[in-house]
């Protein structure tokens, strides 16, 4: 595990020394603790926390104060790990002043290093002017869940000709506006592989294969804890939600049928003193 923070020239240094970036989602302090014992190189606050964490059935619900306040949560357990946090829904869409305020909060307040933002050349101006702030920005193209009701679901991006040189296009651009990575979710595996071999900051790929820079997965989908539709990108190392559920039942099972607690599980106190209380009580 290493002691010192990650920098955004040592992400870029990675990819030109074509080292593997590991990027893992967190919401809260244990999870972050975990990604950082484990030598997670950046984690990403996302904003998925709204599906997995919160209950939504997508991220568009969540908010600027739900960011800020998991954001906090990670910041705390993870202190020697980069942590990239999402702008939500709408904080960067109004206007630019407030993309820039916006990414500031999460900045100031959340404690992140960095922020990422869904879109491509219809957001440079945002881009821009958040990196002008002093602000790293972390790009997102191909599958935006942000835009998911426009997109018509969530589906895989640039397989026609037209597709893929927006989407080609959008990530030169972003690079350009002064990204300092990107992640391509969902695009077929050529087209990542070509958009990684011609930028020079990292790509960070999910359902996007192994031509990038680096790889990102959703903590609960990795871990096995939601019961949610598994995407085909993902992949389990574990199966917490089984553990968990087991453990839950076993506990209730334990209660009823007077198993827990045990003696070693209490407290013991003076019988003197439990004497005294009860004939002090029983006098009233």
């Amino acid at each position: 595990m290493s002691t010192s923070k990650l920098s955004t020239v040592k992400l870029q240094e990675m990819k030109r020394d074509r080292q593997k970036v590991v990027m893992l989602t967190a919401y809260d302090y244990p999870t972050a603790r975990a990604a950082e014992e484990g030598d997670v190189d950046v984690i990403l606050v996302g904003d998925s926390l709204g599906m997995v964490v919160l209950g939504y059935d997508s991220t568009l619900p969540v908010t600027m104060e739900d960011m800020i306040h998991h954001t906090k949560a990670v910041t705390r357990g993870a202190k020697s790990t980069m942590i990239v946090t999402d702008l939500p829904f709408l904080s960067y869409h109004i206007s630019t002043p407030e993309a820039v305020r916006n990414a500031g909060r999460l900045i100031q307040e959340g404690g992140a290093d960095a922020v990422k933002i869904e879109g491509g050349r219809e957001i440079l101006e945002q881009v821009q002017a958040i990196v002008r702030a002093g602000i790293p920005v972390c790009g997102h193209i191909g599958l935006q869940p942000q835009m998911v009701n426009q997109l018509g679901g969530y589906k895989v991006q640039g397989k026609d000709f037209e597709g893929a040189k927006k989407i080609f296009e959008d990530a030169l651009l972003l690079q350009e506006a002064g990204c300092f990575a990107l992640v391509l979710e969902c695009v077929p595996t050529p087209l990542a592989a070509l958009i990684s071999e011609r930028l020079t900051i990292p790509t960070i790929g999910i359902g996007a294969g192994d031509g990038c820079d680096g790889q990102v997965l959703v903590v609960h989908d990795m871990l096995g804890i939601t019961d949610r539709y598994l995407p085909k990108f993902a992949k389990k190392y574990g199966e917490l939600g089984d553990a968990m559920l087991n453990s839950v039942s076993q506990f209730a099972q334990e209660v009823r049928e007077s198993k827990f607690p045990e003696a070693q599980h209490g407290f013991k106190m003076a019988d003197d003193v439990l004497e005294r209380l009860v004939e002090e009580t029983g006098r009233s």
